[in-house]
């Protein structure tokens, strides 16, 4: 069970907000503003913080930053009505995690809280769990039911990141640039090559494939989440 924070002035929205997480599953608690959810976290457990931005006495920027700040490293999904390039940037530069205008979509917002709260586990554990497949960052180790095998780091790496991020097509040069590093003296078709690596080793695994994006890049699809 994972304790959600709703961090939100307007009653209604908080109300709501409280009655859809609750409804699927999340123990959640709320404030009203920065300060009022700064208490909150002084007596509360919290995997996952909801705020809006626009709050009486602090803010949600002014809260985020203070968090970052101290240490905090818990997610934060914000919320907001303003929709400009400006505003979204200051955002991510006190440190939230996501932005999602609103109106939002609920199964959005689900999906990416979701989607939060597993790259949270993941950097906390240093471990990814696909279906019957675990991976060991600590280690570059894969383990599935036929035991465990050391990868090489290079294609470790590609395969955690691919994992990470379900569904999200990476362009072979994000990955070059991510992996090798963009001073690499390698081309675009040494991630071709990895890929065809992992491929041929995991042919088969039933509980993730990497897929092929036309004239774009790579993606991971895993089976375990249908």
């Amino acid at each position: 069970m994972f304790n959600i924070l709703v961090v939100e002035d307007d009653k209604n929205t908080r109300k709501l907000l409280t009655t859809i997480l609750t409804n699927h599953g999340y123990d959640v608690m709320s404030a009203v503003n920065g300060e009022d959810a700064l208490e909150a976290l002084e007596h509360n457990h919290v995997d996952l913080m909801v705020l809006d931005v626009m709050m009486p006495i602090m803010d949600g920027y002014e809260l985020a930053k203070t968090l970052r700040d101290n240490g905090s490293q818990m997610p934060m999904l914000m919320l907001s009505a303003k929709k400009n390039a400006t505003d979204i940037k200051q955002g991510f530069i006190v440190g939230i995690d996501d932005y999602l205008t609103k109106p939002f979509d609920f199964e959005e917002l689900l999906l990416r809280i979701k989607a939060l709260l597993r790259r949270s586990k993941i950097v906390s554990e240093n471990k990814l769990v696909v279906g019957d497949v675990t991976l060991d960052y600590n280690s570059y180790s894969v383990i599935t039911e036929s035991g465990a095998e050391t990868l090489p780091q290079k294609e470790f790496l590609l395969l955690f990141k691919l994992l990470s991020y379900p569904e999200m097509v990476f362009t072979r040069l994000q990955l070059m640039d991510e992996i090798w590093g963009m001073d690499a003296e390698s081309d675009e078709h040494t991630v071709n090559v990895h890929i065809n690596r992992l491929r041929t080793r995991f042919a088969d695994n039933k509980s993730f494939e990497i897929v092929t994006v036309r004239g774009l890049g790579y993606k991971a699809v895993r089976h375990d989440e249908n």
